[in-house]
């Protein structure tokens, strides 16, 4: 194992954080609070600088807000000031840790992304069935509530295997340390759990946090076709009694090591030919359908009225299905209501 050292002082550089700085403001240069820090930029990249350098940088207070992606979700955004941070970390820490990730973890990778992901899954049931000629089962399953249940002393114990320079496990313990969904009883002691959906530091401590189970899945249990995508994973199989087997040791795993468990609701174990729902779309053998749920929301979206842009966007996501006379149908309502 590569044992990393003296990371600190490339992360709080005024060049990483002015480079962090440029990544952050690519998308977001019309933003009021991205504008007014941008206003006094090098007096603020210099005071950030500072700040951690004697170590009395303090992670200021998140504002929360709901979105739907569909399903309702609790977004908390950090202050300009620290996702500035979040970036100058991930230049450094995600380097690190990328060599460690499994071919098949496709959240939040450049290269990767949930299409990528799909497309990898489908040709797994492929290879399987034997283009759908043979018998193909596919083990599905997600955490409960994942984001707001990651225990930060197991992540910072995981952060820590590799890292050794307490100045960077100081910082990565504030950033985890900035918030927390509840604090849990272990024993007798009560420890902090969560970690924020929106913050760029989380996909990265995801990804960390579940590569512990992808290597328990890939090398103890010797699993040869697995996927995943942050907390939603897949397992591939022409045995069906082989993956009701691996659900109870998988389980024990995600208690024991990671205080985690699956989601009652959300394991499903199906043949290819009824078709597997993941990441938006439901996978057959021979083709792929859009999620009934997503195709409802987009024909919504269209109904009730959305921008050239927005239609685009929602054409690419048609684009990676067997959905010509949805295409056709979402085209006819934009342009004729």
């Amino acid at each position: 194992m590569k044992i990393h050292k003296n990371i600190f002082k490339r992360i709080i550089s005024p060049e990483n954080l002015f480079s962090a700085w440029d990544t952050f403001r690519s998308d977001k240069r019309n933003k009021p609070d991205v504008l007014r820090f941008e206003w006094n930029l090098e007096q603020n990249i210099f005071q950030l600088h500072r700040d951690l350098k004697i170590r009395t940088y303090k992670h200021s207070p998140y504002t929360g807000f709901y979105i739907r992606d569909p399903k309702q979700r609790h977004i908390h955004k950090a202050t300009v000031r620290d996702r500035i941070l979040h970036h100058a970390v991930f230049s450094v820490v995600n380097p690190i840790f990328e060599p460690t990730f499994i071919p098949t973890s496709f959240s939040c990778r450049v290269g990767y992304g949930t299409h990528k992901g799909v497309e990898v899954l489908e040709k797994l049931t492929r290879k399987v069935s034997e283009n759908g000629t043979h018998s193909c089962f596919v083990l599905k399953c997600d955490i409960q509530k994942f984001f707001a249940s990651v225990n930060h002393e197991i992540l910072l114990s995981i952060l820590g295997k590799r890292i050794k320079d307490d100045d960077a496990i100081w910082l990565l313990g504030v950033i985890v340390g900035s918030y927390e969904s509840a604090m849990v009883k272990y024993g007798e002691q009560r420890k902090s759990i969560g970690i924020p959906i929106g913050n760029l530091t989380s996909q990265l401590f995801a990804n960390v946090y579940m590569n512990e189970l992808d290597q328990f899945v890939k090398h103890v249990l010797r699993v040869k076709y697995y996927v995943r995508y942050t907390d939603d994973f897949a397992v591939v199989s022409d045995d069906r009694e082989y993956l009701e087997k691996l659900l109870p040791p998988i389980s024990k795993f995600l208690e024991n090591k990671l205080a985690l468990n699956p989601h009652p609701n959300k394991i499903t174990l199906r043949p290819i030919c009824q078709g597997v729902d993941f990441l938006g779309y439901v996978i057959f053998s021979k083709y792929r359908l859009l999620r009934t749920k997503t195709k409802h929301r987009i024909l919504r979206k269209i109904w009730e009225g959305v921008g050239e842009q927005s239609l685009q966007s929602y054409l690419g996501v048609l684009s990676h299905a067997n959905t010509y006379q949805l295409r056709e149908e979402v085209l006819n309502r934009f342009y004729f209501g």
